[in-house]
């Protein structure tokens, strides 16, 4: 998919896309992040970019993205509070806010997170203990792709991901929610080829 083809497929009204990945990016790859969020930003009129507010590839991609315009981030935080002093959007939806009692959906997709699945049914219950906390970015990360009866559903996600060691951790949970859900997606091999079209 070139850059043209993304923009004539989804640049249109109540479109989201999902700006993810990694915490851990390479210097190299750093600025690359920050200028595709520029372009985004710069070249779309009418997508909200989604992203979970977390550190490395989160925060390039929402640097660019801010650098045009505030109003076209949002981001999903497993808490308030949440790394504030990185959160400068004007659309900003923390988990607590959300009952996860009337999004089943929600519940029952992030336990494709089969390590999580005891610490999901614990927060969904109330518990909020050190040990528990750890399943709300996974619930979070769910969000993002699938919204809620609140927020709507990702169109099309972009994800910065280990190219040699793919598909772990959060960003791999997002990933499979993506496929589960058939929200199309790229990485990194098809993105960066962007930057040299424009």
């Amino acid at each position: 998919m070139t850059f043209t083809d993304f923009k004539i497929k989804y640049d249109r009204p109540n479109t989201v896309i999902l700006l993810e990945g990694k915490r851990n990016v390479l210097p190299q790859d750093q600025e690359k992040l920050f200028e595709l969020g520029k372009l985004l930003a710069s070249k779309t009129n009418n997508i909200v970019f989604r992203s979970g507010n977390a550190s490395g590839a989160d925060e390039f991609f929402t640097m660019g993205v801010n650098w045009v315009d505030k109003s076209k981030m949002q981001l999903i935080t497993p808490y308030t509070g949440h790394r504030s002093k990185y959160n400068a959007t004007e659309n900003s939806i923390a988990l607590g806010t959300i009952n996860l009692v009337e999004e089943p959906l929600v519940v029952l997709q992030s336990k494709h997170n089969k390590r999580m699945i005891n610490l999901i049914d614990n927060y969904v219950n109330g518990m909020r203990d050190s040990v528990n906390i750890k399943s709300a970015y996974i619930i979070r990360d769910t969000i993002k792709v699938i919204g809620t009866s609140q927020i709507p559903k990702a169109n099309f996600g972009i994800f910065y991901d280990d190219l040699k060691n793919p598909m772990q951790e959060g960003t791999g949970h997002t990933i499979n929610i993506c496929k589960l859900n058939n929200v199309p997606y790229c990485n990194q091999t098809n993105w960066m080829n962007w930057l040299n079209q424009n």
